[in-house]
């Protein structure tokens, strides 16, 4: 192989500083996998419209299946196991599971990173903004009811650290 088909990329990932070599045709998600074990992001659809990919680069919500991994260079990546510090849940991953925001929990980390995003622009959405913003996310068991009482339980939950 080539050396123009492949590149090291340093970046931020949940708070740590790393390395990985990276073919440029590899999506992020599949490095993130391979080299460093986290499978909290997963590939469904493979087309960016379910949401189960979902990574926060740079604190914004990105489909982890078509962003390539080479533009992750520089970048500050957070995926779901970086939520959470040590033994003790953010405050998100909290009240998923205290509102039982999940069923089958294929996608739950998606909807757990995109709510990180949604709070972070928007700290006490409406029913309306919850549903607007998390559209592009899909749940197969139709948890969205409970989903959506969990994004609102978890901006008190937030509100109430600062």
């Amino acid at each position: 192989m080539s050396d123009a088909t492949r590149r090291t990329i340093a970046f931020t990932l949940n708070g740590r500083r790393v390395t990985a070599d990276v073919k440029t045709h590899e999506t992020i998600l599949e490095v993130l996998q391979r080299d460093f074990g986290l499978f909290g992001a997963r590939e469904s659809c493979g087309q960016g419209l379910c949401g189960c990919c979902t990574l926060l680069v740079d604190g914004t919500a990105v489909s982890g299946c078509l962003y390539l991994a080479a533009f992750a260079a520089g970048a500050e990546l957070v995926t779901v196991e970086g939520l959470a510090r040590g033994d003790e849940l953010h405050p998100i991953q909290r009240a998923f599971v205290e509102k039982s925001g999940f069923q089958c929990g294929f996608c739950t980390p998606g909807f757990i990173l995109m709510t990180a995003e949604l709070l972070s622009r928007h700290p006490r959405p409406t029913n309306e903004e919850i549903r607007h913003y998390l559209s592009g996310n899909l749940c197969r068991c139709a948890a969205y009811p409970d989903i959506i009482e969990a994004v609102k339980r978890a901006a008190e939950l937030q509100a109430d650290r600062t």
